[in-house]
């Protein structure tokens, strides 16, 4: 994507500093080869230099926009913000990594697409999910036909937060909520596996007191006969299946959540001893001559870095993106037709979007 030789290291500028820019991003950027983390946007210098005294704090995103020596900029803002930071951030002539959700709407996504395509920069969604363990595990599982034809295919992301919190994401307004923050991944995740849906059917609520903003989604995606189950509520206590595959020559069930994000909580560093294994290992029943065996399956370990390693080699090598940003907006496209599935109680048709 670049005019000319990319500089090696690369030097990016994570903009945004609250829960995802400090647990997420910064530890992957600083352990990829080949990218620098030169510049974090922060409005608190002293919280970034308490963990990274080495590095160019600036105060404003228009700051990071305007130096040349940044290549690419990393958006951890609010979802409010990401169409008018990345808009800014490509006429300025950077590469642009936006969180997810890309974008609040398919029209803003639409616009950044046609302004990375007249910059000539590379814009991409930081879904981070595509690189967990048990999710490149049933992929695996997919593609070998180990279940034959899928039938049903859920996918779970529930919680246990009874009290709700006064953050941004909790609020009301444009892209707060569990559909628009832990949708997206199971979107993506979808979407790579089994394409675009018929058409969507969807239940978006509020359930906890207090709340004001979505806190349950149960999106129903009809392909032909198959069936994707897409739910995710903040009163979960007990455990629930991450992924429940029915097809016709067997089913898997996988208890558990990817374990990367435990462990940047912890402060672990990515790619280290044991990054990424999931113990939590799938379920597999399948069809072995009149009957059916059980197995377990091991997950494939897990690996964020992946998404950067291959970030900076479509910029510094022409690589394929690893998530485009047309991927991205169907993502959106989906959360948005969900959205008007519920308001009007019925099935929408969904229609990919053509740019």
């Amino acid at each position: 994507m670049e005019s000319g030789a990319a500089r090696n290291p690369l030097n990016v500028a994570l903009v945004g500093y609250g829960f995802v820019g400090k647990t997420f991003h910064a530890p992957l950027l600083l352990n990829v080869p080949g990218l620098r983390l030169s510049h974090i946007v922060s409005s608190d210098a002293a919280k970034v230099h308490k963990d990274h005294p080495g590095i160019a704090v600036l105060p404003k995103p228009q700051d990071a926009f305007a130096n040349s020596e940044i290549d690419i900029i990393v958006l951890a803002t609010p979802n409010d913000t990401h169409f008018p930071l990345a808009q800014q951030a490509l006429r300025a002539g950077k590469h642009v990594v936006i969180d997810k959700p890309f974008t609040n709407t398919v029209a803003e996504s639409a616009v950044l697409i046609k302004e990375a395509r007249g910059a000539q920069r590379l814009l991409s969604a930081f879904q981070s999910r595509r690189w967990d363990g048990d999710y490149l595990t049933l992929r695996k599982l997919l593609a070998e036909k180990t279940l034959g034809d899928v039938a049903v295919f859920e996918s779970h992301y529930d919680r246990y937060r009874p009290e709700p919190r006064q953050r941004w994401r909790e609020q009301p307004g444009p892209g707060s909520g569990i559909w628009y923050d832990l949708g997206a991944h199971l979107i993506d995740q979808v979407l790579q596996l089994f394409g675009f849906p018929e058409a969507i059917y969807a239940d978006l609520g509020i359930q906890r007191p207090g709340g004001q903003a979505v806190d349950y989604f149960h999106v129903l995606l009809r392909y032909g006969p198959r069936r994707i189950i897409l739910h995710g509520g903040l009163l979960v206590v007990a455990g629930t299946p991450r992924f429940t595959v029915h097809g016709t020559l067997g089913s898997y069930t996988k208890f558990g959540m990817d374990t990367q994000e435990d462990g940047f909580k912890r402060g672990d560093t990515p790619g280290g001893p044991n990054w990424g294994n999931d113990p939590d290992a799938g379920t597999l029943i399948f069809k072995c001559g009149d009957g059916f065996q059980t197995r377990q399956i091991p997950n494939q370990p897990g690996n964020y870095l992946g998404y950067y390693a291959a970030l900076r080699d479509a910029i510094a090598q022409g690589a394929p993106n690893p998530v485009p940003a047309e991927d991205a907006m169907e993502v959106i496209n989906v959360i948005e037709t969900a959205i008007k599935s519920s308001d009007q109680r019925t099935e929408l048709p969904f229609v990919p979007i053509k740019l």
